[in-house]
């Protein structure tokens, strides 16, 4: 498994998904966006999942989007907020609102404890590899040499703690909502010991 082996798919909505993520994110979370794609697409084609890769790619750059200052909604969960934001932008990219749906509900699962493949493989796909970006889980399913690569790449700038910031102060705000919920997991222990922050 090689980095460069990886398809990121070319398409306009994919520039403009980068673009975007780019412009509202910190380098922590946008790299974190990078990498989720990455982690995704590696840990799909590894496994034979058919996915649709600009669908994955366009979620994996925007599934944050509603922790960025001007997008972060006073009364939905950072999750929720960024499926609104991915729904207008996908309109924007001229997509049928069927896949307008899809981009939305594929970022609101990236919260969930787990997605059914057979439901939804991309929301599968980036539920997983969110999980393994910010906790280390299922670390493993990828080679350490490809590990090292992935993040020499695309470094992880203090995401632990930018994250954890983020979602602790979610939380206060929102106290029913999807980072509320993981803080009351205690996701701080595991995000310390994620073995990508080794």
């Amino acid at each position: 498994m090689k980095l460069d082996d990886l398809v990121i798919p070319s398409t306009s909505a994919c520039a403009a998904a980068l673009e975007v993520a780019s412009a509202y994110c910190s380098p922590a979370l946008l790299n974190h966006s990078a990498r989720a794609y990455i982690w995704a697409a590696a840990y799909g084609s590894s496994r034979d999942i058919t996915f649709d890769p600009e669908l994955l790619y366009v979620a994996s750059m925007l599934h944050d989007i509603g922790l960025a200052t001007e997008f972060d909604n006073h009364t939905v969960s950072f999750d929720e907020a960024g499926g609104h934001v991915a729904w207008v932008f996908a309109a924007g990219a001229g997509w049928p609102a069927e896949r307008r749906t899809r981009l939305s509900e594929v970022i609101v699962r990236h919260m969930w404890d787990q997605v059914d493949v057979a439901m939804d493989a991309e929301g599968h796909l980036l539920e997983r590899s969110t999980s393994t970006d910010i906790s280390g889980r299922n670390v493993d399913d990828f080679p350490a040499g490809f590990r090292a690569e992935v993040l020499e790449r695309y470094p992880r700038h203090g995401l632990a703690e930018e994250f954890l910031s983020c979602f602790r102060n979610q939380a206060e705000r929102k106290p029913d909502s999807s980072a509320a919920a993981a803080v009351r997991n205690n996701i701080a222990a595991r995000i310390v010991v994620n073995p990508l922050d080794a």
